[in-house]
């Protein structure tokens, strides 16, 4: 059976963008074998992702992350079944904002800025397939 997964946390210490990009190499290579699939988005020390694949393997992966002393004030977004995967190709994509209408973050938010503290998941599960649809994603 395959979930679809989506927290929000908050990073314990700043990143740099060469932390970050050892993140992604880290899931992209730990993630083919697991079968999960994903897209990470991190702005303003604040992570959001978006993990898919089989019940077991998701929940595994998110109790791991709930238990990384590099999070704090994790919460869960949303989870449901799936019947298809929406990042089928991607180990892990990751969300560049500065390729991304500002006016997309305010359709969605209060302000202009990334804050899932203060969206619903419905909310920002609609604005990462819209991420998605932009071209506002790299993967590699």
């Amino acid at each position: 059976m395959l979930v679809r997964l989506m927290y929000a946390s908050r990073a314990t210490a700043a990143l740099t963008d060469g932390d970050l990009a050892a993140i992604l190499k880290t899931s992209r290579e730990h993630n083919p074998a697991e079968g999960i699939t994903g897209l990470l988005c991190y702005s303003d020390g604040v992570f959001v992702q978006v993990l898919e694949g089989g019940r077991n393997a998701v929940n595994a992966r998110y109790k791991r992350i709930v238990a990384d002393d590099r999070h704090q004030d994790v919460v869960l977004l949303g989870y449901e079944e799936i019947t298809e995967r929406g990042f089928p190709g991607w180990t892990m994509g990751q969300v560049n904002l500065h390729r991304l209408n500002p006016a997309l973050l305010l359709k969605y938010s209060e302000t202009g800025r990334l804050d899932p503290y203060t969206m619903s998941g419905t909310a920002m599960a609609a604005l990462f397939r819209e991420m998605c649809a932009s071209g506002a994603i790299a993967v590699s």
